[in-house]
């Protein structure tokens, strides 16, 4: 009895011993299988910069356009309750901080808020991320972190910054190149994202927040996510947030497969989807934009909707795919090929057309003049119709030609910063007014004042105006040590606007 209890006394250590080490184990196996990032990022961080943008704004005084005994809080109220925008914040002069302690960007100089020099400083306007394409200098990120930007910022890894030329951006993908002056720099290894498998490990590298050489990891959620843009994109549950956007997707080989652009949210920061464009998609766009500054297109012509069962099963189509044909233009591709409204799309230059979206990729992706045929579903039947791809015109061409063509004539020749047009008489008839023009743009003390294109001005002081030439010679007399009072419409509010003119440039 006594040695039986012993034997089982000693089993019980044996296995109570055992017990604590079964979960640990069990934790140590798995742990050995998960992905370490270090060596990737050595490899690729130094090829991923971060992109700062500026625009111009006024050196005057915040209370420069402003009547005696009227701050800033008195004009936002007044702006606020009769035209129900806000007024933008007037620019103040360098203090540190941010735009104070950089030495290479905009916003260092000196100078007195009362300075009457009329020279635009830079102010901070966003940032973003990119990476090196080349090492000459070339520069990818997304079209929304660059676009309408006055000047471009690119800081390495290293701490160098570059003021960068905008080579071109497409809005349609999200895609801009910019180029540094700077030669041996390191690049990133392109990859294949028709190869990104859904569940792989991917890292983000960026500046969210401004944070910048931040990296992010996680796994590919879905690939060809369809979000209504013009290009499928990869989904990802990799932290991406405001600042992220135009840095790499990078694979477990080092690899960018996508770049990072756009997140789903309802708070404005990462609630665990992010989408990426892919980067044969992208790298395509970058090259048509090194070598002429815009994308070409092919088009066809024609408007289209998606497939819904209803329409599949009442057409007798034996699934619901292919894009829809709700209108033709006259005289287009399509027109000329005999595609009618009503008809589907099923295929386009021998690939099937599975959803209406893939539809403006395929025909965009053709090069224009090319002779193809389509397949179209109509009364039951197959068709096949030959068609010859016509050009789209491109949404914007490089900006970098086209970004400040008139705004320092402007400038210098309005004391008011407003350039304006005559509104025609059909117009002034349904907008009841007998006269006035047009805003077509503003810069200096009037965008101070948060006057907008579209604003309609009726007189200037006392007196009435009729047309664009007249006020241009209005403004050309008027005195910079006096107030001026403008009457501007927009919408159905009509308030006079002080405004005070700037000295003119020397």
């Amino acid at each position: 009895m006594t040695t039986f209890s012993v034997r089982k006394f000693l089993a019980a250590v044996v296995v109570a011993a055992c017990l604590p080490l079964v979960p640990h184990m069990a934790s140590a196996a798995p742990a050995a299988n998960l992905p370490d990032f270090t060596d990737l990022v050595d490899k690729v961080g130094p090829a991923v910069v971060n992109i700062r943008t500026t625009t111009r704004v006024s050196n005057s005084s915040s209370r420069g356009g402003l009547p005696p005994g009227m701050d800033d809080g008195d004009m936002s109220e007044f702006f606020r309750r009769f035209f129900g925008i806000p007024l933008p914040q007037s620019p103040q002069s360098p203090r540190g901080g941010d735009n104070g302690g950089g030495g290479g960007g905009g916003g260092g100089s000196g100078g007195s808020p009362d300075s009457q020099d009329n020279t635009d400083p830079e102010q901070n306007s966003g940032v973003g991320s990119g990476f090196i394409l080349s090492a000459d200098g070339y520069v990818m990120t997304n079209a929304h972190v660059v676009d309408d930007a006055d000047t471009i910022y690119v800081t390495l890894t290293d701490k160098r910054e570059f003021k960068a030329k905008l080579i071109g951006v497409d809005d349609r993908t999200d895609v801009a190149v910019v180029k540094i002056n700077a030669s041996n720099l390191p690049t990133i290894t392109i990859g294949d994202s028709n190869k990104v498998r859904v569940g792989e490990w991917v890292v983000a590298i960026g500046s969210p927040f401004g944070l910048e050489n931040t990296v992010t990891a996680g796994i590919v959620s879905a690939k060809g996510r369809d979000t209504g843009d013009y290009l499928p994109f990869i989904q990802t549950d990799v932290a991406v947030n405001p600042g992220n956007s135009g840095g790499p997707l990078i694979n477990m080989q080092g690899e960018v497969i996508g770049i990072n652009s756009q997140i789903y949210s309802r708070t404005g920061g990462f609630m665990g989807i992010s989408f990426a464009i892919p980067i044969d998609e992208a790298m395509r766009v970058a090259d048509q934009l090194k070598s002429s500054g815009k994308v070409v297109r092919g088009r066809i012509a024609v408007a289209i909707g998606e497939v819904t069962k209803d329409v599949a099963d009442s057409l007798g189509l034996p699934k619901a795919q292919g894009a829809l044909v709700s209108s033709v233009e006259p005289g287009g591709p399509a027109d000329k090929a005999g595609v009618q409204p009503g008809d589907i799309i099923l295929k386009f230059n021998g690939h099937s057309v599975d959803t209406a979206t893939d539809l403006p990729r395929m025909v965009g992706d053709t090069k224009p003049g090319t002779k193809t045929s389509i397949s179209v579903w109509r009364k039951g039947q197959t068709r096949e119709l030959p068609i010859t791809i016509a050009e789209m015109q491109p949404d914007k061409v490089a900006k970098a030609d086209q970004k400040k063509p008139q705004a320092p004539k402007q400038r210098a020749t309005n004391a008011l910063g407003i350039a304006v047009s005559d509104i025609p008489a059909d117009q002034q008839k349904a907008l009841k007014i007998p006269n006035g023009v047009q805003i077509d743009a503003v810069d200096g003390p009037a965008a101070r004042l948060g006057l907008q294109k579209g604003d309609i001005i009726l007189r200037v002081g006392d007196t009435d105006v009729t047309s664009a030439k007249q006020f241009d010679e209005l403004t050309s007399h008027l005195d910079s040590q006096k107030m001026i009072a403008l009457l501007v419409r927009r919408g159905d509010n009509t308030q006079f606007v002080p405004i005070r003119p700037r000295s003119p440039q020397k």
